[in-house]
């Protein structure tokens, strides 16, 4: 029977990730930089900064910040005006930052609010990602006026889903996707410095949320690959494991005795899932994996 083969996406996950890298670059970062400019300028003009715990994080203590946006856009527009008349009916409001999280809230010129999100991995810094809110009045809804959210991120689907509705959820939804992303992508990161001369090809979507690699170090050609359940998750809910013999295995080149083929994988090569908590795991314990699965094939 022939050995059952994976779909070959490999290389073309592998092309559409350059291609798209190539496309979004130049554009990516002369936002993200004119970004960053604004919320370290509202950053430094902070009168106040407040940290945030679960319960102070509300939909009221959202409405307050929309609420200072506006206000804060209404007294400029009357300065532009120079209307000084109307302008002690406006109370003086104080530049405040707030921190919940890993997420810093701020208010932006042009009834704007912004959300930076500051990922991490293993206590360490990572990226920073921003979200530009804006309504066109209190009560309106508000919108996703721009962005430095990856792509490939499903930034629109999850703005139509909550933004209108729950825009706190939006927010702390994003703020899920982009650490989820991050945890993912060092994870690969990291088992490629680790155990790089045990695997032979590594592979992976532009969310990380499908990785495949080539496991070199056995006498048998040994294909993993991995699945997520959602974006949001950061350990594989899926893994399947596809092993079949090599043309000539290690001891027949060495000129030692063959190896009985048989008695590793039995009559038929049968994909098997595994279920580890990493994928550290899934390297160090692949050889006891393999013994242990043909074993039962072949009882």
């Amino acid at each position: 029977m022939k050995p059952i083969l994976s779909f070959p996406v490999s290389s073309l996950l592998k092309r559409h990730g350059e291609l798209t890298e190539k496309l979004s670059r130049d554009s990516d970062k002369t936002v993200f930089e004119r970004l960053q400019r604004e919320f370290e300028a509202a950053h430094s003009s902070q009168t106040q900064e407040i940290f945030l715990d679960g319960e102070q994080w509300n939909d009221g203590l959202l409405a307050t910040i929309r609420e200072r946006v506006h206000m804060e856009a209404e007294r400029k527009a009357i300065q532009l005006q120079g209307d000084t008349a109307a302008m002690p009916n406006l109370p003086f409001l104080e530049k405040i930052t707030y921190r919940v999280g890993n997420k810093m809230i701020c208010c932006l010129d042009g009834a704007r609010i912004g959300v930076q999100y500051e990922t991490s991995y293993a206590g360490e810094p990572c990226e920073v990602f921003h979200c530009v809110l804006e309504s066109k009045s209190f009560l309106e809804k508000m919108i996703v006026l721009e962005h430095t959210i990856p792509f490939f991120l499903p930034i629109r689907e999850v703005e139509n889903d909550y933004l209108s509705s729950n825009a706190m959820k939006f927010i702390d939804h994003v703020g899920d996707l982009l650490q989820a992303y991050v945890d993912r992508r060092e994870q690969v990161r990291l088992i490629k410095e680790l155990y790089g001369n045990q695997i032979g090809e590594l592979y992976c979507s532009l969310p990380y949320n499908m990785v495949e690699f080539v496991l070199a170090d056995f006498d048998c050609k040994v294909t993993v690959s991995l699945r997520y359940g959602n974006l949001v998750s950061t350990l594989p809910s899926g893994v399947s494991v596809l092993a079949w013999p090599m043309q000539q295995s290690k001891k027949l080149r060495t000129g030692v005795a063959p190896i009985n083929k048989k008695e590793i994988l039995g009559n038929q090569l049968i994909p098997s899932r595994l279920f580890p908590p990493a994928f550290a795991d899934i390297v160090l314990s692949m050889p006891q994996a393999l013994k242990e699965i043909f074993s039962e094939q072949n009882a």
